[in-house]
């Protein structure tokens, strides 16, 4: 498994991320930062990021590697430091969109009061969650987005619990617009930002984010690993309007789930481990294809 990232065309200078950072070889969120920026077509947006591997990128003041404006919150309140950014923009007619940009502990645990609070109020920023399914930045704990069956420091013989369902929760409170991006899709994930960028109000994505160092995996193949996720049907593709039109935006292709978990040394009972996501997928599956069937997109 190996994959080549072509880099985009503005991946110097005042990039949204700058060449030299400190993020880990095959990072996804590093790849999904430069898609991001892609997809934003040389917009420069205001970015909010609480506690996470995500604001560490910025490296220590005075210097940083984001070029663009960055403010740094506690890990609870990334959405609300936005919400006042957005209201500040508004007031003096700045064009620029506030966006999130987090990780899993912020966005499933830590900060989802925040998070449903400003989905509630329907406040107008664009909240990226980059889930790489740990935490990964403090040691590699377990989160709630963290798969049943995976080792972490504080899970030694493998979670017992399921996966959150974070898709549903923000479907739940009839946003405008909740997506997931592949990393192996890079046009589908274009399209999306630009969807996000176009659509007023709260928009929620959710990018499932390789991270070798606590997959312990290997950095040349994070972007297979999130196709074979693909292909297996473990992460869906797809995308959600107004909370109740569904759309699958790419299918499964027969991968088998044991391409994915064997190339992962987190799944430490690989064999093991396989029974329960295969059921995961299909229970997954017959929901969406059911949502997809019953609330098409027009």
């Amino acid at each position: 498994m190996t994959s080549v990232i072509a880099p985009c065309e503005s991946c110097a200078g005042d990039a949204l991320l700058r060449p030299g950072n400190t993020n880990c070889a095959g990072c996804g969120m590093s790849i999904g930062l430069r898609w991001l920026e892609e997809g934003l077509d040389g917009e420069k947006p205001t970015m909010v990021i609480p506690a996470c591997c995500g604001i560490v990128t910025a490296g220590a003041f005075p210097t940083t590697a984001y070029g663009v404006p960055t403010a740094a919150s506690t890990f609870a309140s990334a959405p609300a430091v936005a919400t006042g950014i957005s209201v500040v923009h508004a007031l003096n007619g700045d064009p620029r969109v506030v966006i999130c940009w987090t990780g899993d502990g912020g966005t499933y645990d830590i900060g989802i009061a925040t998070l449903s609070a400003a989905a509630e109020r329907n406040e107008d920023m664009i909240y990226v969650c980059y889930d790489n399914e740990i935490y990964g930045n403090t040691g590699g704990q377990r989160s709630s987005a963290t798969p049943e069956g995976v080792v972490t420091s504080t899970t030694t013989r493998g979670k017992s619990e399921r996966k959150k369902d974070m898709m549903a929760i923000m479907a739940a409170h009839r946003i405008p617009y909740a997506a997931t991006l592949s990393v192996a899709h890079r046009e589908d994930f274009l399209r999306k930002v630009r969807t996000a960028r176009q659509t007023k109000g709260f928009r929620f994505l959710l990018m499932l984010s390789p991270c070798p160092t606590g997959w312990k995996s290997e950095p040349a193949e994070s972007v297979d690993l999130i196709r074979c996720a693909v292909g297996a049907g473990l992460f869906p593709v797809y995308e959600v309007f107004d909370g109740i039109r569904y759309r699958i935006n790419v299918r499964p292709d027969g991968t088998p789930i044991e391409d994915y978990v064997a190339h992962q040394r987190r799944y430490t009972k690989a064999a093991a481990a396989a029974a329960p996501l295969r059921r995961f997928i299909d229970e997954q599956w017959r929901y969406l294809d059911a949502m997809a069937a019953a609330f098409p997109v027009d």
